[in-house]
């Protein structure tokens, strides 16, 4: 995949692809239809995605941007393995953010000049989001670009809900401790990517060491004891996963940490890709760290269980 970046690199891409634009955050099973249809329908043209990078909001009104699903690295990678030739990064610099909906499409109509668009039905471009897929229905009738109106993707949820697949679903799940249901419609686990830092050395303490992840855009679970896996370079390990502040040490601050079962080794500033499989247990507050210790053997000898 060819990562660009800026509405300069508009001009330079190959004509008659598939384009799709969106924020893609999670890259969730609907996005991946889109991308299986763009692929599809491409057939040996280029599969082109522009995206926006950081998301809109971060200038518009940034006390709004919602957290992300997956980290940069790990969405242009998920884009690419999902059949993305090209992937255009725009940042939210003023000429972005103040293109009209009509400029954009006569950008999208005589730079771009693709032979298909694909986008869902509650698509919208253009400043002040003035541009939407009944418009772009409007545009684009009457010219060689053909416009494809993704049908909205389903699953149902381990209480048997039917629900339809959005960033802003998995994000609830995500912060609700819903990490199955979170996977259903990511179609992998929800991981978080950061790099190990220095904690206060309390696992250690109890023969059973951390690594503390720091995270800083992503969403965050909620509180709570999760089963996991842990990538660590090529190498995936079972995990226990605490996120929180510890009850049972009152000034402990708020952490995401694991203890990794089967890993030897000092991971300090190492990255790790830390995967939520399931709910284990809320926090609690132990009498003592002995006890904390005997309830943290009962989690491991649980998680050790599980297959990697």
């Amino acid at each position: 995949m060819q990562l660009l970046h800026g509405m300069s690199a508009l001009s330079s891409l190959p004509p008659e692809g598939a384009l799709s634009i969106g924020n893609f955050d999670g890259l969730h099973i609907g996005h991946a239809e889109i991308l299986r249809d763009a692929k599809a329908l491409a057939a040996t043209a280029p599969v082109i995605i522009i995206t926006f990078e950081p998301h809109p909001l971060t200038a518009l009104r940034p006390q709004q941007v919602p957290p992300r699903l997956t980290d940069l690295q790990t969405k242009r990678q998920l884009l690419s393995d999902a059949g993305a030739d090209y992937l255009i990064e725009l940042p939210p610099t003023p000429d972005v953010l103040g293109t009209t909906a009509e400029q954009f499409w006569q950008i999208i109509r005589d730079q771009i000049k693709p032979r298909h668009i694909i986008e869902g039905a509650d698509f919208h471009f253009g400043r002040g989001r003035s541009g939407n897929i009944t418009r772009l229905q409007e545009w684009s009738a009457g010219t060689t670009i053909q416009l494809h109106i993704a049908n909205p993707v389903e699953t149902t949820l381990q209480n048997l809900q039917i629900v339809p697949i959005s960033s802003t679903l998995i994000r609830w799940l995500v912060g609700n401790g819903r990490m199955r249901d979170a996977a259903l419609c990511l179609g992998r686990p929800f991981t978080l990517v950061g790099p190990v830092i220095r904690g206060f050395g309390r696992g250690r303490q109890m023969n059973m060491p951390t690594a503390n992840l720091r995270i800083t855009d992503q969403v965050i679970p909620m509180e709570g004891v999760y089963t996991g896996q842990c990538r660590v370079g090529e190498n995936n390990y079972p995990a226990a996963i605490s996120v929180g502040r510890p009850p049972t040490f009152e000034t402990a601050e708020f952490q995401i940490e694991a203890h990794l079962i089967g890993f030897t080794g000092d991971l300090y500033g190492q990255q790790i890709h830390l995967q939520f499989l399931d709910w284990l247990r809320d926090q609690r507050k132990y009498p003592n760290m002995q006890t904390l210790q005997l309830q943290m053997t009962h989690d491991l000898s649980i998680i050790a269980q599980l297959p990697v």
